[in-house]
């Protein structure tokens, strides 16, 4: 049993290793950086920083990123955040695949591109990526670009930040939050904009390799 075990868990690796110096390719061939090369990607990151921050999906991350003004860097660290970048996640309340969204907002989605919402259509990257971009774009217009508020608004809803921004106590300024309230809100929102100064790092270092 450890012995198959661990062979598993070599086999996750080996493959993640792969979809990695795919991804960086593709984030490569996105910023028109295509001829520099894939030498230089193991010097760049190390296969610690690749285990603790996966580069999966990096493609349908860039472009749907692209298309709602996103950073892929913010997106990126929505996902670890929301499911460790497991697309078959499914949360107590029902939130489904890599974004996290409920079926209900990812009919309220659809509609927004015409669409039909189609049952089971949220564990499909493409489709929970697409939807959760335009998502989280949708909150970065409605909060001015505020990662703080927005990444608030994707974990608790938009009408709790509402509230939070009209309350002296938790928003000074009523644009911006000063404290979350509750404990998970508060340390989801802190791990997002952590994980988004990593992937950053990332990004940034692919487009200088």
């Amino acid at each position: 049993m450890q012995r198959a075990h661990k062979n598993k868990r070599r086999a996750r690796r080996q493959r993640r290793k792969a979809r990695f110096f795919r991804a960086v390719l593709v984030i490569m061939l996105a910023l028109g950086l295509a001829g520099l090369g894939a030498v230089l990607l193991t010097d760049r990151l190390t296969e610690h920083t690749l285990e603790q921050y996966p580069l999966e999906y990096t493609d349908l991350i860039c472009q749907n990123a692209r298309e709602q003004g996103l950073e892929p860097a913010y997106v990126a660290a929505v996902i670890l955040a929301e499911s460790s970048y497991n697309p078959e996640a499914v949360s107590r309340d029902n939130a489904q695949g890599l974004m996290q969204i409920l079926p209900e907002t990812g009919a309220w989605i659809a509609g927004k591109f015409d669409e039909s919402y189609v049952e089971g259509c949220l564990f499909d990257p493409a489709t929970n990526i697409r939807y959760g971009c335009w998502y989280l774009g949708f909150l970065m217009r409605r909060y001015d670009d505020d990662k703080r508020c927005s990444s608030a608004a994707y974990h608790s809803g938009q009408g709790t930040v509402d509230g939070w921004l009209k309350d002296p106590a938790y928003s000074a300024d009523g644009r911006t939050l000063d404290v979350i309230a509750g404990t998970n809100a508060d340390t989801y929102v802190n791990r997002v904009l952590e994980y988004y100064e990593k992937y950053d790092a990332i990004y940034q270092k692919q487009a200088l390799a």
